[in-house]
This record gives C-alpha cells, sequence and structure tokens, in this order.
C-alpha cells in the first residue's frame, strides 16, 4: 500500500477521495505530511473521507503520529496519518450515531 503524500497546495477533495479510494481497497490508508500547511489540507481531506467513507457504512477513525522522514539526505519530522476502522465495524445500512459535543469558550 502507498502513503498518501500531502502538500500545502493539495486540493482537499482530490486527497479525501484518493483516502477513501484507498480505505476501499486495502480497508487502511496512511497519510503523511510536512508542515502546518500540509497537515492542514491532510485533516481537512481527513475529514471528508470520514463523509464519503461514512455513506458506504465505514466508520473509520485517524491516529495521528510523527515519523522521521529521509527528503534529500536530510531527516524530517512529517505527520502520519493512519486511517483505520473504529473497533466495531459497521454494517451497510447501519446508522450513524450523531454525538453532541460540548463547545468551551
Amino acid at each position: 500500500m502507498d502513503i498518501i503524500k500531502v502538500s500545502s497546495t493539495s486540493r482537499t477533495s482530490a486527497v479525501a477521495g484518493a483516502i477513501a479510494g484507498v480505505f476501499r481497497d486495502n480497508k487502511l490508508a496512511e497519510i503523511q505530511a510536512i508542515g502546518a500547511g500540509a497537515v492542514n489540507q491532510a485533516v481537512k481531506a481527513c475529514v471528508l473521507a470520514k463523509g464519503y467513507l461514512a455513506e458506504d457504512g465505514y466508520d473509520i477513525v485517524f491516529t495521528p503520529e510523527f515519523v522521521d522522514v529521509n527528503i534529500d539526505d536530510k531527516v524530517r519530522t512529517a505527520i502520519k496519518l493512519t486511517v483505520q476502522f473504529r473497533d466495531g465495524e459497521m454494517t451497510e445500512g447501519e446508522e450513524v450515531e450523531e454525538e453532541e459535543v460540548e463547545i468551551f469558550e
């Protein structure tokens, strides 16, 4: 499985489609981003992909972690987002429950 690499200029809808496609094929997807702008685009794409996959009955979560990558013989720190099933896999046609979230100002 290939890692989906995101830059600050990546289109979120295109990345979201790639995430959903890779997840449908492999039941797992990995996204990598270096820099604040790239991480911003990656997170927004993950939110869109979550919606796309929910329509297909998949309940997914994203787990972030730091990883070191070599670029031009230099070590850079990247954010890797792993997309996987939530503990209990949803079945087709199952409703997604909405959770109420309290916002602190």
